[in-house]
């Protein structure tokens, strides 16, 4: 079975660390590949910062018209090897290959917004802001940055953070999910076609142990991170300890709000999308579920039908609106907290437990799942789930919404369905979330918008994609120049 290799100054490179952990496919159990994992991780990456603090120097000084090019080509590239991107994704992440499609169209928009960073990295200038003195800002690479992707989106997430930083002038570190190295592996086959200078850009192997010498190596300046926010908060603190720049994307607990004015059809459909797209394994799934005033009934037997005619399955088979989790741990870490909810009093209108899919028994599949009546100070709506299940709530009034909202842990993502302008602005004034819907079910930013979060679903200051991308990958230099014009008399 084929071991992954790293990707170091421009070569493969067969890890120092000999054990290795397996790539399974979650749809049935297949070994994939296996992928370093290990204390010998750290030395490839002490390998991969030497490579890339080496070609800092002339790539930071490459004019950055030049330092886009390879990026125009790089979307080329992409689009040509969507479908078979999709596939890999799908095979080892679980999604089905509308939602990999899905994915790789959105790193594609990155990657056009970053061909812009000519553009977004002006400086701004001041003339005579005194007799004889200019006073401008430029903006300057901040060394050699690196991302510590998640299992998710391993064709997306990535290029929140890696075209913009090289188009900034920076050199970068990519270290994939060990529970999805391939879709990283194929990418970076496509990114050795660039003709980029050896060491601009790199790709290390591993778990903690690679994840902690990125953190702790002097030479590395910025760290960019998404995941759960128990690690995103460990991920901030050392990285910000030992005197880098960091953001740290969390996890999420994603409310969405239905008012008896919102369009009932359209409304139930989206959320079910936004529930279960993903198996729910997304940071902006919507997990809890809320209707106001008198729709409760009729609202909860819509979406129990909606749910439960869904199709769940292999992600490459027609038909297919839903793969499993990630792993069998992932199955019962989901399982255990719908257990926790009926324990705390909740009543279970859809299980999806004991699925079972024809050819696949050994997949880690769980169907659609709903619960009513959940406590709204229990563990089901205090905890991410990261699955396909939705929990029930209903509220008197839009103002006890939003005070249960913002009373949450998390501030990734809140939503609001309604007919009433009124109603939407006070929703989206008023709800501590950094991505805020208004008849929208997953509020994912575009890439010329960043990628929001409050409270513990992001630590840090500047987000990934659009201008924050390419504020996060500068630091601004002020020049205070004198010219007095006396001295211009003397040529």
């Amino acid at each position: 079975m084929e071991v992954l290799n790293n990707y170091i100054n421009g070569d493969w490179k067969q890890s120092f660390e000999s054990h290795a952990v397996d790539v399974i496919n979650p749809a049935n159990q297949d070994v994939l590949a296996k992928v370093p994992f290990g204390p010998g991780n750290a030395r490839d990456v002490e390998s991969a910062v030497k490579a890339a603090s080496s070609a800092l120097s002339d790539w930071s000084h490459t004019p950055v018209n030049q330092r886009v090019q390879p990026l125009f080509k790089l979307k080329t590239l992409l689009e040509q090897s969507k479908e078979e991107l999709a596939e890999i994704i799908t095979r080892e992440c679980g999604k089905t290959k509308v939602e990999s499609l899905g994915e790789l169209t959105r790193a594609i928009e990155n990657v056009e917004m970053a061909c812009g960073t000519p553009a977004l990295i002006q400086s701004e200038f001041s003339e005579d802001i005194a007799s004889g003195i200019d006073e401008f800002t430029i903006r300057q690479p901040v060394g050699v940055c690196a991302c510590i992707a998640p299992f998710n989106f391993p064709g997306m997430i990535p290029f929140w953070f890696l075209p913009y930083a090289i188009a900034c002038g920076n050199t970068f570190i990519i270290k994939p999910s060990e529970k999805v190295p391939l879709t990283m592996s194929r990418l970076f086959q496509l990114i050795d076609q660039l003709d980029l200078p050896k060491g601009v850009v790199n790709m290390v192997h591993g778990g903690k142990e690679t994840v902690d010498a990125l953190l702790t190596h002097p030479e590395v300046k910025a760290i960019s991170f998404v995941g759960s926010s128990n690690v995103a908060r460990y991920v901030y603190s050392k990285g910000t300890a030992n005197g880098k720049r960091v953001q740290a994307q969390g996890g999420a607990k994603n409310p969405v709000v239905v008012l008896p004015d919102a369009d009932f059809e359209m409304t139930t459909q989206i959320i079910a999308d936004s529930v279960y797209g993903c198996a729910g394994q997304r940071c902006l799934a919507a997990s809890t579920v809320i209707s106001v005033g008198d729709i409760q009934r009729d609202f909860r037997d819509a979406i129990v039908e909606n749910a439960r005619l869904r199709t769940t399955g292999f992600g490459l088979e027609e038909g297919v609106e839903m793969g499993p989790v990630i792993s069998s741990d992932s199955k019962e870490r989901i399982s255990g907290l719908i257990r926790k909810g009926i324990n705390e009093g909740a009543n279970i209108l859809l299980d999806g437990r004991e699925a079972k899919i024809s050819g696949f028994e050994k997949g880690n599949f769980l169907t659609p799942t709903i619960l009513e009546n959940v406590a709204s100070d229990g563990d089901l709506i205090k905890t991410e789930i990261f699955g396909p299940v939705m929990s029930l709530l209903h509220m008197k009034t839009l103002d006890e919404v939003i005070s249960f909202i913002n009373a949450g842990q998390y501030g990734n993502m809140a939503c609001l369905f309604t007919s009433s302008g009124a109603n939407a602005r006070k929703f989206r004034n008023e709800t501590m979330a950094g991505n805020i819907g208004i008849n929208v079910g997953v509020a994912a930013p575009m890439a010329q918008f960043p990628f929001s979060g409050w409270k513990d679903s992001f630590f840090g200051d500047l987000h990934g994609q659009g201008r924050h991308a390419i504020e996060f990958f500068t630091q601004t230099k002020v020049v205070i120049e004198r010219w007095p014009k006396a001295w211009s008399r003397k040529f």
